[in-house]
């Protein structure tokens, strides 16, 4: 199964430090595994198009921009997200194959 890349994208606010400890923590109750990366240059930010921060980049799609969501709502916004094996789809069996 792919892994899911987010990105927090800030500059080290305590509301950017509180988006990323929320997002571990949504990870954690999940029991899924993600590569978390913490994104803090201007020019980086600038380049997702958001005009504020904290934002939340899942798969290279901006899911949040501007507010700090609580784990719960985290853990839907990931499980909604989640990323399928690559293998699924291919034939039509749907991967039962």
């Amino acid at each position: 199964m792919n892994q899911m890349n987010i990105k927090i994208l800030g500059t080290g606010c305590p509301n950017c430090q509180r988006l990323e400890q929320n997002t571990k923590r949504a990870l954690e109750e999940l029991k899924m595994e993600a590569v978390v990366e913490k994104v803090t240059r201007i020019e980086d930010i600038m380049g997702y198009g958001i005009m504020s921060t904290p934002a939340l980049v899942v798969d290279e799609k901006v899911l949040v921009a501007g507010m700090v969501p609580g784990v719960e709502e985290l853990r839907k916004m990931f499980a909604d997200n989640k990323p399928t094996d690559d293998s699924v789809g291919i034939c039509s069996c749907g991967g039962n194959c």
